[in-house]
């Protein structure tokens, strides 16, 4: 049944914030922005067509107010909600709150929230649809020694992961039997404390491996596509910091068979809207299922430009209860697409955050490049949020292009007044194993150190000061010539 659309609710703030909404004004449809009060001159809040304050500051005061932002809702007849990602995005007794109250929830039912939200769960959704898994035990456990015993049948090292969580807590890799209790002791305590559930599992741990997830997009008439993969290996204590698309390890075989995977997954829990299957692959190229995030991800805009399809205009026409417009058979690869994310953090010092005034922001522009931020100059980076400024996504005929876009749009960027990731994600382009493609999760902890992008860093502005000197000189010469 077709729903009409006419006021959405953007319940989220910065970069995302302002994507949504683009998509929105793009569809013709109105938006509506909430902001706390350290918010309150953000760039999101000007471009709606209508804002309301949510509260102050702390996110528990303001962006996480459900019962706050319903009520908004209903006081400016608002008739759908888009959560962007974190924050309620992925929060069931939400979207179930919305669905209540008869306010459209862009995303998929809060039923499939919930299966999906807790990875133990999810495993059981999933394992009569031909899934690979990872070799473990798909229940929660806290008998050390049943512990030892699932571990010497999977074999060390083995992983030990929360069930109700992601984000690397609650998550702990065991070498040896003698560290397991001690280790699943911490990795509980963890668990509570960040998802007030203690529940872990086990699992064999696969020692280098590459980080694949698969974008599908499935309607409210039994269609489901995938719009291929991205490659998120790059990362840091477990969040993605780079990701690209295509992967530069997948064949279209492998392609294929991860695409109908996914595409199993979405319909094990009936899934609705725009979604992201996440997959291990090992050495042998063997994939496994992870997880599945049931939002838009942060990294979408690679998605989008190697298939050339608005994912947030595709959530909204779903919403609405239109039939998918596309075909599997319709989508082709175009190119390559990289994505940086620009975090407020000084890669210098163990990567902590960097908030305080923006004395300066230019972000770069030019053929192959998308910014998505939600910044501008003269504003504060305030400490209550993620600490992101901007996704810096570039995209070229090839991989080779897209990095040396890359390069040269990190080299643009200016900002002055706090540290960001920038140099990081320079040093990550110009890697030999990042060039080559070949390198996996453990590339931060195989490759970086401060010390050599510090090295780096003083070798760019050593040659920067050559080239200023020879100019100078270059230019003496020639006031010095005589006129003829």
């Amino acid at each position: 049944m077709m729903q009409s659309i006419n006021k959405i609710l953007v319940a989220n703030r910065g970069e995302i914030a302002l994507r949504v909404m683009k998509s929105i004004r793009k569809m013709g449809i109105k938006s509506v922005a909430i902001f706390s009060e350290v918010d309150r001159n953000a760039p999101h809040v000007r471009y709606a067509d209508e804002a309301v304050c949510v509260g102050k500051a702390a996110s528990n005061e303001s962006y996480l107010r459900a019962d706050r932002i319903i009520e908004i809702c209903k006081q400016l007849h608002v008739d759908a909600i888009h959560p962007g990602y974190g924050f309620l995005s992925e929060n069931a007794d939400f979207a179930e709150t919305v669905e209540e109250n008869n306010i459209i929830f862009i995303g998929p039912k809060s039923h499939a929230i919930r299966v999906m939200g807790d990875k133990l769960a999810a495993k059981d959704a999933v394992k009569s649809y031909d899934i690979p898994m990872v070799p473990g035990i798909d229940e929660a456990i806290t008998n050390v020694e049943k512990a030892k015993q699932i571990a010497k049948e999977i074999g060390f090292p083995i992983l030990i992961k929360a069930s109700a969580g992601g984000g690397g807590k609650g998550m702990r890799v065991v070498e040896e039997e003698k560290n397991l209790e001690e280790q699943m002791q911490r990795a509980i305590s963890e668990a509570k404390s960040a998802f007030g559930n203690g529940a872990v599992f086990i699992e064999k741990y696969v020692g280098s491996p590459r980080h694949i997830e698969i974008q599908v997009l499935a309607d409210t008439h039994g269609n489901t596509i995938h719009l291929f993969e991205r490659e998120c290996s790059v990362q840091r204590r477990h969040q993605k910091v780079v990701e690209e698309a295509p992967s530069v390890i997948l064949d279209d075989a492998l392609r294929k068979e991860m695409g109908d995977a996914a595409v199993r997954v979405a319909k094990a829990c009936d899934y609705v809207g725009a979604g992201t299957v996440e997959f291990l692959m090992d050495e042998q190229k063997n994939f496994y299922f992870l997880e599945m995030n049931t939002r838009l991800q942060v990294e979408h805009p690679v998605t989008e430009i190697i298939s050339g399809v608005d994912l947030v205009e595709q959530q909204i026409k779903i919403a609405r209860g239109e039939v998918l417009e596309i075909k599997q058979e319709d989508l082709k690869i175009q190119g390559h697409a990289l994505e940086l994310r620009v975090y407020a953090e000084n890669p210098l010092e163990d990567f902590l955050p960097s908030v305080g005034l923006l004395e300066r922001y230019r972000p770069p522009s030019g053929e192959g490049i998308r910014v998505d931020d939600g910044f501008e100059e003269g504003m504060e980076v305030p400490i209550y949020y993620d600490p992101m400024l901007a996704k810096l996504v570039t995209f070229g005929k090839d991989r080779n292009q897209a990095i040396q876009r890359m390069i040269e749009a990190i080299d643009q960027y200016e900002i002055k007044g706090i540290e960001t990731t920038l140099p990081f994600g320079k040093f990550v382009c110009k890697h030999e194993a990042f060039v080559s493609g070949n390198f996996d999760t453990h590339f931060v902890k195989n490759y970086y150190t401060p010390d050599l992008l510090h090295e780096e860093t003083k070798n760019e502005a050593r040659i920067a000061a050559l080239i200023a000197i020879k100019k100078y000189q270059e230019d003496q010469q020639k006031l010095r010539l005589p006129k003829v």
